[in-house]
């Protein structure tokens, strides 16, 4: 019998409760820590209905792992002032990481087990590599588009570490507009200056 109170079966919302309630364990957690039990008790479900509806650990890490905005419409419109693409980048991602809590802590739960975990990480090195070239295809250099992409990735990647996860505190405690004049012109040049010592 499942605890009092527990949703044997799934409303409307209990799909979503249950990946909300995945992606706060897996930021607080890490995936090797978080435990399909502590989901369901979280998301207020017996945990027959995670087998229902993502069937193990790896399906709900999964259904986890997707993106809670779409990269290609965030960085959308760069074309419009290419030569301050750098910046804009900065302000819209740090924008998108100091609005919603909610999203932050989807975010961080990608990045957390995206760090620690194999399989996740292979799926987001996939996505954003796909999904960072696609939106910034209109600005980037025509030489060595993969690699200025995913110099960009890393770049936001650091800055978003630093500042979200690790907590650097001149990182951490630095306004937004600061990081973007800081780190801005690091990513333009990533995106259109030149790559020294890279073979074509």
């Amino acid at each position: 019998m499942p605890p009092r109170g527990r949703r044997p079966v799934g409303g409307s919302d209990a799909r979503e409760e249950i990946l909300t309630a995945a992606g706060e364990l897996f930021a607080e957690l890490g995936f090797e820590r978080t435990t399909m039990r502590a989901v369901a008790a979280r998301a207020d479900v017996d945990p027959a209905l995670i087998h229902h509806y993502f069937g193990n650990k790896e399906g709900l890490l999964g259904a986890a792992l997707v993106l809670p905005v779409e990269p290609a419409a965030l960085l959308a419109g760069l074309d419009e002032d290419p030569e301050h693409a750098g910046e804009v980048i900065v302000r819209r991602v740090l924008g998108l990481w100091e609005g919603e809590p909610e999203i932050r802590q989807r975010l961080l739960g990608l990045m957390r087990v995206g760090v620690s975990h194999e399989y996740a990480a292979g799926v987001l090195r996939d996505l954003l590599g796909r999904t960072i070239l696609t939106a910034v295809a209109r600005v980037v250099a025509d030489d060595h588009r993969p690699l200025r992409a995913g110099l960009v990735g890393t770049q936001m990647g650091g800055l978003l570490l630093g500042r979200y996860v690790l907590g650097l505190p001149a990182v951490r405690d630095a306004t937004p507009e600061q990081l973007v004049v800081a780190i801005g012109p690091v990513v333009q040049h990533y995106l259109t200056g030149p790559v020294a010592g890279v073979p074509d």
